[in-house]
């Protein structure tokens, strides 16, 4: 290939998702010069089917701790120096109506392509080029530049940054590329997994399944970690909110205990069979719990007939297993199906200010590839703009 198809930038980006495009945008508009390579034929996919095409863009309340990481303080420098309220006034800068919706997740008013629109706009700002639909052939480095072969191009630059993502979403073109690079050049990998992502039920509890659509306000804990927030039974076991966020913290044989009646006091079948004593246990069951849900209980607790011929002994204990019930998931949904990826490419290579590998000079990994992982509801989206916004700022 001749010299005049090589093209040189301060610095390429590998990734046009949310932290990708941020880096890009940031980098641009302190002048310089960016290259910025995807092998989608356009930007942000992600990004547009997020929070129902609404796009969940951030949450008010984005401690450090609610990220999971192998080291927990790494999120803290750039969730500290790029916070929710810097991109909610770019957002208002380009006049996008929103709203919190539920525990401080911020929504779009109108649509998530009016999130990606202003990234867009603001790697316009900053003059940047983009490669888009065109798959990186090799990498490598020497004499201090990173050399990209991609499409009918070779591009150089001193700074590489891996934006590519995890792994979840393979329908949507996620791959493990940021990994497979990450390793060439010498960075750990804490291994991959799927999360933010339904559970799945077997053995004795398959019967749950065919409560597929009902849906119940619980809390749910595993280990130490506990949510509240709604629950779906599904065809393949458990979903919704309050699953997706302890599915982060399950691991492998860990048993998941849910509180189906949370606002019930220990001692509420007792009461009701001292002011209802001829009402059915079934029956007592329904007036907490969706009827489906009610029925299936009853029949795993194995209490039948009339309260009142129940004993409050037995009726104690029932109460105390509806707040205690231990489900033990066989798995979960998969990268298919997961919102995010836990894990990935190790921080301890890593600079917490800079997102610069320690060992490598100006190879920069932010957004999901790294091993930092928020709750559900805009906390992945901040963690995106702000390992963004500190690379943009470094490179």
């Amino acid at each position: 290939m001749s010299s005049a198809n090589i093209f040189e930038f301060d610095a390429i980006i590998l990734g046009a998702g949310a932290a990708g495009l941020m880096c890009a945008a940031i980098a641009g508009q302190r002048g310089r010069k960016v290259l910025l390579i995807d092998h989608a034929d356009s930007p942000g996919k992600k990004i547009l089917i997020s929070g129902g095409g609404r796009c969940n863009f951030t949450n008010l309340h984005t401690p450090p701790e609610r990220y999971l990481s192998t080291n927990p303080h790494f999120a803290k420098s750039a969730l500290g120096r790029y916070r929710p309220e810097d991109f909610i006034a770019l957002v208002e800068r380009h006049n996008i109506a929103w709203h919190e919706k539920t525990l401080g997740q911020l929504f779009c008013d109108g649509s998530a392509k009016q999130i990606l629109a202003m990234l867009i706009e603001e790697c316009k700002k900053g003059n940047v080029t983009q490669q888009l639909g065109e798959v990186v052939r090799d990498i490598d480095h020497s004499d201090g530049r990173y050399r990209i072969k991609c499409g009918d191009m070779i591009a150089t630059a001193p700074s590489l940054v891996l934006a590519t993502g995890g792994l979840s979403i393979p329908k949507m073109g996620a791959t493990g590329f940021a990994y497979e690079v990450a390793r060439r050049f010498g960075l750990k990998i804490v291994e991959p997994r799927p999360a933010l992502v339904p559970l799945t039920l077997g053995g004795n509890e398959i019967l749950f399944r065919s409560l597929s659509g009902v849906s119940i306000d619980i809390i749910v804990s595993c280990g130490k970690t506990s949510f509240r927030e709604a629950a779906l039974f599904t065809h393949k076991g458990l979903s919704g909110p309050a699953i997706l966020q302890i599915s982060t913290y399950w691991r492998h044989r860990q048993p998941v205990n849910v509180n189906f009646l949370p606002d019930l006091s220990s001692d509420w079948m007792v009461a009701l069979k001292q002011s209802d004593p001829r009402l059915q246990m079934r029956a007592a069951l329904a007036r907490a719990l969706p009827a489906r849900l009610a029925e299936t209980l009853a029949e795993q607790l194995a209490l039948e007939g009339e309260l009142a011929n129940i004993p409050d002994r037995k009726l104690d204990d029932a109460a105390q297993r509806l707040s205690h019930w231990s489900f033990n998931p066989n798995g979960t949904e998969g990268f298919a199906k997961a919102e995010v990826t836990a894990g990935g490419i190790s921080t301890d290579h890593l600079s917490s200010q800079t997102m610069e590998a320690k060992s490598m000079p100006g190879l920069y990994v932010i957004g999901e590839a790294v091993d930092v992982t928020g709750w559900l509801g805009g906390y992945n989206f901040q963690w995106a703009w702000s390992s963004g916004w500190a690379a943009g700022q470094a490179l």
